[in-house]
């Protein structure tokens, strides 16, 4: 991960990086389980059904997201969650905040920013049509 001194350019690279880590299952339970505590990587392979090729190969994409500390302790390498790629994450999905108060809030911002006012009850159902 680069530092605070990083341009946008960098920092949109590494969100790249992290998003596209994050877009498989597999990695995604990983992320979460080291999240929760340090894990061996042979314990890792075996909670998530995987052979220890397979397991390097979703390792080696997350460590280049940036997303994994390892430590290695003897003939055992564990694994940590390195915060910082899932704060770059949280910042930039955190941008959205203001605008999540709900389907109908995020329509009548939306319109607001463009200069006009919704119609009064102009509500619709996912598939465009109204109830």
């Amino acid at each position: 991960m680069n530092g605070g001194a990083a341009g946008t350019s960098e920092r949109d690279s590494d969100l790249d990086r992290v998003l596209q880590a994050l877009a498989n299952p597999h990695r995604r339970a990983i992320v979460h389980l080291l999240g929760l505590q340090p894990w061996a990587i042979s314990q890792l392979a075996q909670r998530r059904g995987l052979t220890l090729p397979g397991i390097h190969k979703h390792l080696t994409i997350l460590g280049s997201a940036g997303l994994i500390r390892r430590r290695k302790r003897g003939r055992t390498t564990f694994l940590t969650l390195d915060p910082r790629p899932i704060a770059l994450l949280q910042g930039w999905a955190g941008q959205f905040h203001p605008y999540w108060d709900g389907d109908e809030a995020s329509y009548e911002n939306y319109a607001r920013h463009l200069g006009f006012d919704p119609p009064e009850d102009s509500t619709t159902d996912s598939t465009g049509e109204n109830p």
